[in-house]
C-alpha cells in the first residue's frame, strides 16, 4: 500500500534567496556611510564657525520631520509597492546628502543649509523605516524570519563598530565632505540595489484617511503592541539622557574624557555585534516577554557611571547593554512580523516608531531640567531605575506572555 504522506517541504534559508540578499547588500551599503554621517555633520558644522548650539538646530531638524511624517509613511507602505518607497526614499536621501557635501566643499556651509538638507533626510527616513519593515516577511519564509532578521542586522552592526574610525580618517585627511560624499552615493547604490527587489503592491480600496483610521484601531486593539510602544518611548528616553547626553559629561569629568568615552561607545557596539550572533543560534519561544527583558540591560551604563564604578565595569556594562539591546530588537522584529498581517505591518510600525522618536527629544528636555536640581550622577542613576521600572510593568502587562514564537 502506497504511502499518501506529503513530503515535508523546505523553504530556502535567507541567504540562498536572492531578493533577501539584495536587501542585505543595500542595507550594509546604506548603513556604511550612515556610520560616517554623523561625525562627519558634526565637523562640517564646526567648519563653519557652530557649536554646540548649531550643532543641536541641525539634529533637532534631522528628527522633526521624522517624527511628523512616519505616520504617512507608514501609510503608503501597507499600499503600495515597499520596493518603490525604499527606491524613492533612499534616491531623496541621496540627493540632500550629495547638495550637503557640495556645499561643504565649496565652503558654502551655513547652519541653516545644513539644516535644510538634514530635514530632507528626515523626510527620506520617515518613508523608508515603516516599509523596510514589511520587506523582510515578503522575501523570506516565515520559518526563517528571526534569523533573516538578524542576519539583515549583522553587516549594519559590523559596520557601525568600523564606521566612526574611518570617517575619523577621512575627515582628519580630506575634510567632512569626503565622508558626506561617500553617504551620499552610498544611500545612491542601495536605491539602485532596492529598485531591483520589484516587490508588489498590496491590493487596497479604501482611502488613505480610512486605513490610518483602521491602523489606529489595530494598535489600539492590540494590548501587548501599544503597551511595548509605550514603555519603549520612556526606556529610549531614559537611555538618550543617561548614555548619550550625560554619558560624554560624566567621561570627561571623572574619566580620561574622550578617550574614555570613545572606549565605552565602541564596547556597546561590539555589544550590539555579539547580540546579533547569539540570535543567529538563539531561538525563544517567548518573544515579547524575551524583549521587554533584555531591552533592560540599558539600564546597566548609566547605573555604572552614576555609581562611578572603574572603567572596565564601565565597558563590560556597555557590551552587556549592546548585546541586552541587539536580543531585544531581533525579538521583537520576529514577533511584530509574526503577529501582525503584512497588510498592517507599515502602519503598525509607524506608530510604534513615532512613539520611540518622541523620545528623542523628550529624554534631552527632562534631562536639561533634571540637571538644574541633582548632580549628573544622580540624574544617571534615576534614569537607570525608570529603565529598571518600566520594564517591571510592561512585564506585568498579560498579552506580554502571549506573544510568542508562531
Amino acid at each position: 500500500m502506497k504511502s499518501t504522506a506529503r513530503p515535508a517541504v523546505t523553504r530556502p534559508a535567507p541567504l540562498r534567496v536572492p531578493a533577501f540578499r539584495r536587501f542585505v547588500l543595500a542595507n550594509l551599503v546604506s548603513a556604511s556611510g550612515s556610520a560616517m554621517a554623523p561625525l562627519a555633520l558634526a565637523y562640517a558644522v564646526i567648519g563653519q564657525g557652530g557649536g554646540a548650539g548649531s550643532l543641536g538646530v541641525v539634529l533637532a531638524t534631522n528628527s522633526v520631520p521624522t517624527i511628523v511624517f512616519t505616520l504617512v509613511g507608514g501609510v503608503l507602505a501597507d499600499r503600495i509597492s515597499r520596493s518603490r518607497i525604499l527606491f524613492l526614499g533612499n534616491l531623496l536621501a541621496a540627493s540632500a546628502q550629495g547638495v550637503l557635501a557640495a556645499l561643504v566643499a565649496t565652503h558654502h556651509a551655513t547652519t541653516a543649509a545644513i539644516a535644510a538638507c538634514g530635514f530632507v533626510s528626515g523626510i527620506a527616513v520617515a518613508f523608508t523605516a515603516p516599509a523596510a519593515v514589511g520587506v523582510v516577511g515578503q522575501v523570506v519564509a516565515a520559518e526563517h524570519l528571526q534569523q533573516a532578521v538578524a542576519l539583515l542586522r549583522l553587516p549594519g552592526n559590523a559596520v557601525k563598530v568600523l564606521g566612526p574610525v574611518v570617517a575619523g580618517l577621512i575627515v582628519a585627511v580630506g575634510g567632512p565632505a569626503w565622508a558626506l560624499s561617500w553617504d551620499a552615493l552610498s544611500f545612491l547604490i542601495a536605491a539602485l540595489l532596492l529598485l531591483g527587489l520589484r516587490l508588489s503592491a498590496p491590493v487596497t480600496t479604501s482611502s488613505a484617511l480610512a486605513d490610518l483610521r483602521a491602523g489606529w484601531s489595530g494598535f489600539r486593539s492590540r494590548t501587548w503592541l501599544w503597551t511595548y510602544t509605550a514603555a519603549g518611548t520612556v526606556v529610549v528616553a531614559a537611555w538618550l539622557a543617561g548614555f548619550q547626553l550625560l554619558g560624554p559629561v560624566i567621561a570627561a569629568e571623572h574619566y580620561s574624557g574622550a578617550r574614555s568615552w570613545g572606549l565605552v561607545q565602541g564596547a556597546f557596539a561590539f555589544g550590539l555585534l555579539a547580540g546579533t550572533v547569539v540570535c543567529l543560534r538563539w531561538k525563544p519561544y517567548r518573544l515579547l516577554a524575551v524583549a521587554v527583558i533584555t531591552g533592560a540591560g540599558l539600564c546597566l551604563p548609566p547605573a555604572a557611571l552614576g555609581f562611578g564604578l572603574a572603567l572596565p565595569w564601565v565597558l563590560l556594562a556597555a557590551v552587556l547593554a549592546g548585546v541586552g539591546l541587539d536580543v531585544a530588537i531581533v525579538a521583537w522584529n520576529t514577533a511584530l512580523q509574526q503577529h501582525v498581517p503584512q497588510e498592517e505591518l507599515g502602519r503598525m510600525s509607524s506608530f510604534n516608531g513615532v512613539g520611540e522618536r518622541i523620545a528623542i527629544p523628550l529624554g534631552y528636555l527632562v534631562t536639561a531640567l533634571a540637571a538644574h536640581a541633582w548632580a549628573d550622577r544622580t540624574v544617571l542613576l534615576i534614569c537607570a531605575g525608570a529603565i529598571v521600572a518600566t520594564t517591571v510593568l510592561n512585564l506585568c502587562v498579560r498579552d506580554v506572555y502571549r506573544v510568542n514564537r508562531a
